[in-house]
């Protein structure tokens, strides 16, 4: 069953200490727990997990179609 996270809840997934990193991009959350990219929840280009990237990843290199090697765990929700 996929999660139902409101950003107050999603935030709590910022991918330090024992917490899973998941961000959400266009309503779908993914988990990007222990991807290079994401070390201890930051990404290398300044973004940081538990939080809603949707405005950012249009301006990034890669494009949504990264997305696709993460899993969907959840969805965002008011």
């Amino acid at each position: 069953d996929l999660l139902e996270l409101t950003l107050e809840e999603l935030a709590q997934f910022d991918g330090k200490g024992d917490n899973k990193a998941y961000v959400a991009v266009d309503g779908n959350v993914y988990d990007v727990t222990g991807n290079r990219k994401w070390l201890d929840g930051e990404h290398e280009q300044g973004m940081t997990a538990g939080k809603d990237l949707s405005d950012f990843i249009s301006s990034a290199p890669h494009g949504k179609d990264i997305l696709k090697q993460f899993t969907i765990v959840g969805k965002l929700v008011e």
